[in-house]
């Protein structure tokens, strides 16, 4: 059973930065899919980013493409995300979520593929 922990959330000013950190363990796979979704109150829960473990490949939402960079140090187990020029629409819970397939936008756009999933780190964002 994939174990995953998020890390790193918290409160900033529009136009700031915040890096988001999921260890993983127990992996039972060589490859994953590796994603960051959020969810805002109200809101369905939205694939910000992604990364392909065994080619390094990433995909991004296109509300965060040029602002968010998503990355893995394999060494680490970890999964980061680089969220900068957050904006007051960033806000919400992020997740890190992972499934033993290829990735791709379409995969990125459907929670329901990912198999295993973080607890949630909080973002949020003032004007």
């Amino acid at each position: 059973q994939v174990q995953l922990v998020e890390s790193g959330g918290g409160s900033v000013q529009a136009g700031g930065s915040l890096r988001l950190s999921c260890v993983a363990s127990a992996y039972t796979s060589s490859t994953y899919c590796m994603a960051w979704f959020r969810q805002a109150p109200g809101k369905e829960r939205e694939g910000v980013a992604a990364i392909y473990t065994g080619d390094g490949v990433t995909y991004y939402a296109d509300s965060v493409k040029g602002r968010f960079t998503i990355s893995q140090d394999n060494a680490k187990n970890t999964l980061y995300l680089q969220m900068n020029s957050l904006k007051p629409e960033d806000t919400a819970m992020y997740y890190c979520a992972a499934v033993d397939r290829w990735c791709s936008v379409v995969r990125l756009q459907t929670s329901a593929d990912f198999r295993y999933w973080g607890q949630g780190t909080q973002v949020t964002v003032s004007s």
